[in-house]
């Protein structure tokens, strides 16, 4: 589907030294927590066209994320930043294009107005599990698999989330405070820059070596909402060609 290169011209140095920490790389966010960059016109055209096209495919939730969704989608309309115009029920971005506030379509509203995914995750007995999400841009998962899973469950397949670091990130989920947001970055090498990577589980995507043509890294921030209680997990993709092959 995707026949464009869609890249960034660099890959901002927060979130380069944020992925080196390590995990699970948590922090204070100091600054909004949505946000866009000069690649945001393109990216919206393929996420709008992948939300219209291929809706199965990066939205989903479960029963029971109602009030959730209801409530990020409010959350979102009040947080709009800089250059998102808001004209009665419509948003204004920054590409010129007027997205239609349904309130009873909240994942493909947000999907088709901000640049960042949205997974919204709800607690549960011990774990918060993935509720719902508009994700675009999966970097080698798939919705499907994971919706409606645990954060052990969901990050089953990844070596380095043994049972310690299960631990400490759901005492961080669990410590996310509405006012204080938190986040973090990771950073991978990849030889194909397509954002839409969806790959199961029984397929793990090769490693990029040093080699790799690619840099991929992601933007995550988590925050709290304040009456259900649910963290919304915003992802933000940047992909930059690699400054060594």
């Amino acid at each position: 589907m995707q026949t464009q290169q869609i890249l960034q011209n660099n890959l901002p140095e927060e979130m380069r030294q944020a992925a080196l920490a390590p995990l699970p790389r948590m922090q204070p966010l100091d600054g909004p927590w949505l946000r866009f960059d000069a690649a945001y016109a393109p990216q919206m055209a393929l996420r709008r066209r992948l939300i219209d096209q291929r809706r199965s495919e990066v939205i989903g939730q479960v029963s029971g994320a109602e009030a959730a969704l209801a409530e990020c989608l409010e959350r979102v309309l009040e947080d709009l930043p800089e250059r998102f115009r808001r004209d009665r029920d419509r948003v204004i971005g920054p590409d010129g294009v007027a997205v239609e506030i349904d309130r009873d379509d909240p994942l493909a509203t947000m999907g088709r107005m901000l640049q960042q995914d949205i997974c919204v995750l709800l607690p549960g007995q011990g774990e918060h599990m993935l509720a719902a999400a508009v994700l675009c841009f999966p970097a080698s998962w798939t919705l499907v698999e994971k919706l409606g899973r645990p954060l052990s469950r969901i990050h089953d397949p990844v070596a380095e989330y043994d049972p310690d670091v299960a631990a400490r990130v759901q005492r961080f989920f669990d410590a996310i405070r509405p006012e204080r947001p938190l986040w973090r970055a990771n950073h991978l090498r990849y030889d194909d820059p397509a954002l839409f990577q969806p790959r199961s589980e029984a397929d793990p995507r090769p490693v990029g070596g040093a080699g790799a043509a690619y840099e991929r890294a992601e933007h995550q921030t988590l925050l709290r909402l304040p009456e259900t209680g649910a963290v919304i997990f915003a992802i933000h993709t940047v992909v930059v060609r690699a400054q060594t092959r």
